[in-house]
């Protein structure tokens, strides 16, 4: 995040908005994005830190908020230290773990792959429609993400993927098990 140290100076007709170079780094934030590609529906939780429990506090509200309904929720990730159900038993009281553990059926993204991942994607557009500018402050960041959020989930956006297995056999072939036939 940061500030700026000069206003800008804003818009005139034939003139665009000027911003100075300078700025003032004021922190950093965390986001952890959830979506479902075929119902449309993300949500990106705002945080200071990336660590395990901030994972975990995040699983549990996908579980108890977000899908509170339904009995699996298949949980596709990337290999990021913190995402690991160990985050919840560093977190919350053994029982408690176990019972939000059990309600996911995950599947990690191969290593050096995140492409594959469609949080990814979901980041990257958030990162190109919303966060391509300067964000000062926490507050900022947290409605500006919001906004976003309810805009695409309001407009049902789907992830259209177009990945496909013979795709898949090509480009990670290094990945698959080679037979020999003799």
């Amino acid at each position: 995040m940061v500030k700026e140290i000069t206003a800008p100076i804003p818009a005139e007709p034939g003139r665009p908005a000027r911003v100075d170079y300078e700025y003032e780094r004021n922190g950093v934030g965390s986001l952890f994005m959830m979506c479902a590609p075929l119902e449309g529906w993300r949500e990106v939780s705002v945080r200071e830190r990336k660590t395990a429990q901030d994972y975990a506090q995040c699983l549990k509200e996908l579980t108890e908020v977000h899908y509170p309904n339904v009995e699996k929720i298949v949980l596709v990730q990337d290999n990021l230290s913190t995402h690991s159900m160990t985050s919840l038993y560093a977190t919350f009281e053994p029982e408690e773990a176990l019972r939000i553990r059990n309600r996911f059926e995950i599947h990690y993204t191969p290593k050096h792959a995140s492409w594959l991942n469609i949080a990814e994607c979901e980041l990257r557009a958030l990162s190109r429609q919303c966060l391509q500018r300067r964000i000062a402050d926490m507050d900022e960041l947290e409605s500006e993400v919001t906004a976003w959020t309810q805009q695409r989930n309001h407009e049902t956006v789907r992830i259209n993927w177009r990945f496909t297995t013979p795709d898949a056999r090509i480009k990670l072939k290094t990945l698959y098990p080679s037979i020999e036939r003799g």
